[in-house]
């Protein structure tokens, strides 16, 4: 289920230990998000390759740079032709052009990837956030 309001959209796919049984245009284990959160300065995928296997091929972009972020598992990442070790915890940045694929090791291999376009970002958190006299609930 989707909720949206004016300034947000939520919603819920469950339990990352369900992504295995999501489909993308025949790709099983991956969900995008960015159309049902109406997303529009990235795209973001949540996956899972289960153990013992990979992605069934090696991809680039034309623009757009990729934040891969393993939130549970291991394997193996190739980049250009150089392969390396992965597991929860690891961040991956991939340039478009970079050459990349993925492999689940002995565990289930869950991830989230972050696709944006190479050198938009004009401003981060320090520079962009307002701090509000706004209190949620938990506040003092």
């Amino acid at each position: 289920m989707t909720t949206k309001d004016n300034n947000y959209t939520l919603t819920d796919i469950g339990s990352f230990k369900t992504l295995k049984d999501k489909d993308f245009n025949g790709i099983t284990g991956k969900y995008f998000a960015g159309s049902e959160l109406g997303l529009t300065g990235c795209e973001v995928s949540i996956s899972c390759l289960p153990a013992g296997k990979a992605t069934k091929f090696v991809h680039a972009h034309k623009k757009n740079e990729e934040l891969y972020i393993i939130t549970s598992g291991d394997g193996k990442f190739f980049v250009d032709g150089k392969e390396f070790t992965v597991q929860e915890g690891s961040l991956i940045r991939v340039a478009p052009q970079g050459e990349r694929a993925l492999a689940a090791g002995e565990k289930d291999l869950h991830f989230i990837c972050i696709q944006a376009q190479e050198g938009s970002l004009t401003q981060a958190t320090f520079n962009d956030g307002i701090v509000l006299e706004t209190k949620a609930s938990w506040m003092k």
